[in-house]
């Protein structure tokens, strides 16, 4: 086969495209093996096609030269999904449920049940277009509290704008902390391979611990104890008391938990006139500080840990704390979105 230099060019240019189409590229390099006098077996290896797609584009560049190498049929015309098809999946997404009883859809499930007039990947990019993820289920909460309000800006209040010369503190305390000791060696991690701990394991006993959040400097001052009681709660709070200078204001942010409102406290709090008791809506616990920092030691610490004793979990936590400190860095508290507040009005039912 016969080349002018204008077509080798050409051809070479098309062969070695890089934002072009792969066919175009294949079938130039085939016209350039022929020219260069290669046989169908050699072109058949280097290019992994059969002798009808020498044969037949070989002929047409014959008879047509470069205008015979594009295709006839640049494929079939683009499937587009129709506003009441799209509509279709939607309703059916969010307003059924699978006849089978699962809880959820799947791309193929609900393809399935529309008979078969869409495909599974048309709904999966119907779902991908509208952000829904069926797959994925969050949970959540609402405060009944009637006076969520005042206690949510009471508390988000001692955030942003807290009293100057004061000292405010996020407390609470992580209950039934379990020293658990594993019966098989851990196997550490390797280059393909996580770290992997043995199912079996012993337990050593819990441990409690009480946890003060400065939302000043982020720094913790912590305490744990064997037992949670009010006692144990009083006795943290005076720890908090005696780590500050004398006579300065405290103002100690909590939860409802029971053990925080009882006479032992309330005797303590008249008698510490300085510290101040602010308590977070009910089914709120996120507005409370220290509740970041305990899933940061839960990470960091617990989850994972293998403790011998109890002994052992109460110096790995202290430990712990004493280099957290070392780095303590506070949280910077905002609000972004408005409207993304789950309120009683929020939940909607479906008939």
């Amino acid at each position: 086969m016969n080349l002018t230099q204008t077509e080798i060019v050409e051809l070479q240019r098309q062969a070695n495209a890089r934002s072009g189409r792969a066919d175009s590229a294949r079938r130039a390099r085939l016209i350039l093996l022929l020219a260069q006098g290669l046989t169908w077996a050699d072109i058949r290896a280097k290019l992994d096609c059969g002798d009808s797609f020498i044969d037949r584009w070989s002929k047409r560049f014959q008879s047509e030269r470069l205008a015979g190498l594009f295709a006839r049929h640049a494929g079939r015309v683009r499937y587009k999904v129709t506003d009441r098809l799209e509509a279709r999946v939607l309703a059916w997404t969010t307003k059924r449920k699978p006849a089978d009883g699962a809880t959820h859809w799947s791309s193929r499930k609900l393809a399935a049940e529309l008979g078969g007039a869409v495909s599974h990947m048309t709904v999966a990019r119907i779902w991908a277009k509208h952000g829904l993820k069926p797959h994925r289920l969050e949970g959540y909460i609402a405060s009944n509290d009637p006076d969520f309000e005042a206690k949510a800006a009471d508390v988000i209040g001692l955030y942003l704008n807290p009293p100057r010369h004061a000292a405010v503190f996020c407390v609470d305390e992580k209950t039934a902390i379990q020293a658990l000791d594993r019966k098989d060696p851990v196997l550490p991690l390797s280059p393909g391979r996580a770290e992997r701990h043995g199912f079996e394991y012993y337990r050593h006993g819990t441990l409690s611990l009480y946890a003060a959040f400065n939302t000043k400097t982020g720094e913790v001052l912590g305490k744990t104890a064997t037992r949670h009681t009010s006692a144990e709660f009083v006795a943290f709070l005076a720890d908090i008391v005696a780590h500050q200078p004398a006579g300065k204001e405290i103002h100690v942010i909590a939860d409802n938990l029971s053990t925080h409102k009882t006479d032992g406290v309330q005797d303590f709090l008249d008698d510490h006139p300085n510290v101040h008791m602010h308590f977070t809506p009910t089914y709120s616990s996120w507005l409370n500080q220290v509740e970041l920092w305990f899933a940061k030691i839960e990470r960091d610490v617990i989850a994972r840990g293998i403790f011998t004793s109890v002994a052992d979990l109460k110096r790995k936590l202290m430990r712990y704390i004493r280099h957290y400190n070392k780095h303590a860095k506070p949280v910077k508290w905002k609000y972004f979105d408005l409207t993304r507040r789950i309120t009683p009005a929020s939940i909607v039912t479906s008939h």
